[in-house]
């Protein structure tokens, strides 16, 4: 079946007759030419084709970027993204990193030194202070405190302590709705499951090779 228009003869329903393009350069080609030819047809023949001829215009150069878009590789592509996405402050995100992961810095070692002057031997103060920072970590989290730090400070309240206590209860809360089983249980360990594997499998490489070699 066949339905003809002014000029040319289209196939319809017959998969035989449909034009299929090699790739998609001949086909963005096609399309540049064919919005040229529509905008000087509307021109021309028109009432109101300066109008339209207008609106055409404007969209030309979109067109033209989408099609060429078509006929980029990966790395092109990715170039294309990066020209467009917004630069990043370098500078003050390294600011504000250094200075609120300074400031948890401080904190843990003012906590230490309380802890000690309480009576706690050194290696009891630094247990103490850990688990004192995770548990502020988590409640500023479960809080919705800690979420706008770390996106205030990026970096610097992700990498102390209390960053894996944020990457624990974040997905815990995110996943209740799922169920305890699976939403909380599940996802909990999402961020943190690859701190945990990889830092207990690194102790007990290091472990083997202190007993060894005799070092331990």
């Amino acid at each position: 079946m066949t339905k003809n228009t002014p000029g040319a003869t289209v196939a319809v329903g017959d998969p035989a007759q449909i034009i299929r393009y090699p790739d998609t350069s001949r086909f963005a080609d096609k399309m540049q030419k064919a919005i040229f030819k529509l905008t000087t047809s509307v021109s021309a023949h028109c009432a109101r084709g300066r109008l339209f001829l207008h609106s055409f215009a404007r969209a030309r150069p979109y067109c033209a970027q989408e099609m060429r878009t078509m006929r980029m590789s990966n790395e092109e592509y990715a170039a294309f993204v990066d020209s467009l996405s917004p630069r990043s402050p370098i500078w003050g995100d390294l600011l504000r990193a250094g200075l609120v992961g300074g400031a948890i810095c401080v904190v843990g070692q003012a906590l230490v030194n309380l802890y000690e002057h309480w009576g706690a031997s050194a290696t009891a103060a630094a247990t103490w202070c850990s688990i004192t920072l995770v548990f502020l970590g988590a409640l500023l989290t479960g809080l919705g405190v800690y979420d706008d730090l770390a996106r205030f400070a990026g970096a610097g309240s992700l990498v102390p302590i209390t960053g894996f206590a944020n990457s624990v209860v974040s997905p815990a809360l995110e996943f209740k709705t799922e169920g305890f089983v699976t939403g909380t249980a599940v996802k909990i360990f999402t961020i943190a499951g690859p701190v945990i594997v990889y830092g207990i499998s690194a102790s007990v490489i290091y472990g083997l090779i202190l007993a060894v070699f005799g070092l331990a």
